[in-house]
């Protein structure tokens, strides 16, 4: 069975707002016979609670959801210590892999043997000093991913990127990247959803580099990061629509 896996922010919602016609355009997917699942790169909220907000707009999302915190968990070893700074979903998936973990903001002392960088919204010099010295005392330094901004409900917002370029700035290290479009992520994705599938979302160098390395058609939608002038001019009509409800109609009605 294909696979439609479909990237959250900017695709399904906009902050709290979910996009309109989304929910139904999984429904119609489901009612065909084929499969959904969701890989978004924000790793901030646990799974969970990405399941949940999937259920708040109508969509049983159960077991069908990962996001980059799922994939940089899978550069850990169970044991090793890890410096996190980023959000709860990334500590609940380096405990879930057996990593000791500690925050950045609360100034931990010894070595460690991996800081980790995810997105979070209280990221602040007291976080970026402590990351820095873990680094320099030789901690390997990963990531969830380098994207530079996201779609959030009133336009774009720094994203996980902006919070690594600091870091990487100040120790002079290139992290170790775990989140779309890296092999770690593709390798998840396969195990999870199968071979066959159709990568859905509203990012280029994300989103569509994501379906390229899994060797799969990219349907892009324009409710996120990428304006109608910025369609390259090679991107396939038949998967360019304004949103996925449209996206969902017209790949049916082949």
């Amino acid at each position: 069975m294909t696979t439609w896996v479909l990237d959250l922010d900017g695709v399904m919602w906009l902050g709290a707002t979910a996009i309109p016609g989304s929910a139904g355009a999984v429904a119609r997917l489901r009612a065909a016979d084929v499969g959904v699942a969701f890989c978004t790169n924000n790793s901030f909220l646990p799974i969970r609670e990405y399941e949940q907000k999937l259920a708040g707009f109508g969509i049983d999302a159960a077991g069908t959801v990962i996001s980059s915190a799922t994939a940089v968990a899978e550069l850990i070893r169970p044991g090793e210590r890890a410096l996190v700074c980023a959000g709860p979903g990334v500590v609940e998936a380096l405990k879930a892999a057996g990593s000791r973990v500690e925050l950045a903001s609360e100034d931990p002392e010894g070595t460690f043997d991996a800081v980790v960088v995810g997105f979070h919204p209280t990221f602040d010099y007291r976080s970026m000093h402590a990351a820095m010295r873990a680094v320099v005392g030789g901690a390997r330094l990963l990531a969830t991913n380098n994207d530079p901004i996201y779609p959030s409900h009133d336009g774009p917002a720094p994203g996980c990127g902006s919070i690594l370029a600091s870091i990487e700035r100040a120790t002079g290290v290139e992290a170790e990247l775990a989140g779309k479009p890296m092999p770690t992520m593709a390798r998840l994705v396969r195990n999870r959803f199968g071979d066959d599938g159709v990568f859905v979302g509203d990012s280029l160098s994300t989103d569509g580099a994501m379906a390229t390395e899994l060797g799969w058609p990219f349907g892009l939608v324009l409710t996120g990061n990428v304006s109608v002038d910025e369609v390259p001019d090679d991107h396939p009509s038949e998967w360019l629509a304004p949103d996925l409800a449209n996206l969902v109609s017209q790949r049916l009605a082949r």
